[in-house]
């Protein structure tokens, strides 16, 4: 029987304000139970404290090679993964010297990423039946959809290097046909 306590541990990363936290499991022959979001040991382990869920979601990926992003959108987000795997890419577009800087990780159930808005994500799917769960602190509505930032995920300036390359990736159009970082306005914190 494998015992692990149900704790987290987070990692700065080299964009302001986006964390990598390290989520452990219990588990035995039945399977394993795991706290995705507990908001007091996520504190203590470095979420900044106003971060208050309000909507959470989940985008089914059916293959692999899914591939969605860049999107930086005005709220904070905080992201794991119920099943399967996924490598994601965040690109800071807000305003500043960290302008255009990239950061990527895998995450799986094991792992779990917070970033901050003005923070692009993006994330291609590395097996089938991945479920991509994200939690947020301000509700989705079509009338924010002004508030973004998008940026092309193929752009040669930002330098992504997917693990499945994007002509073989299922990406929707609108993903397809977004601007390079060199077109991109700086992202704009609203209140």
């Amino acid at each position: 029987m494998a015992v692990a306590t149900t704790e987290f541990t987070a990692r700065e990363t080299e964009i302001p304000g986006l964390l990598i936290f390290d989520i452990t499991s219990i588990g035995d022959e039945r399977g394993w139970f795991q706290e995705k979001f507990h908001r007091a040991k996520l504190v203590a382990a470095g979420l900044p404290e106003s971060f208050e869920v309000v909507q959470t979601s989940v985008s089914y990926n059916r293959q692999a090679g899914v591939t969605r992003g860049f999107h930086a959108e005005p709220w904070d987000k905080y992201i794991s993964v119920v099943a399967g795997q996924v490598f994601c890419a965040f690109l800071d577009l807000r305003r500043g010297e960290n302008f255009g800087r990239v950061v990527t990780v895998e995450i799986d159930n094991g792992r779990a990423v917070f970033l901050p808005r003005g923070v692009a994500n993006s994330f291609q799917t590395l097996v089938d039946d991945t479920y991509y769960l994200y939690s947020v602190n301000r509700h989705w509505s079509a009338d924010q959809y002004d508030e973004y930032v998008f940026v092309n995920l193929a752009d040669p300036e930002v330098g992504v290097h997917w693990p499945i390359p994007l002509d073989k990736a299922v990406i929707s159009e609108r993903d397809r046909g977004h601007v390079p970082l060199a077109d991109a306005r700086p992202f704009e914190a609203s209140a």
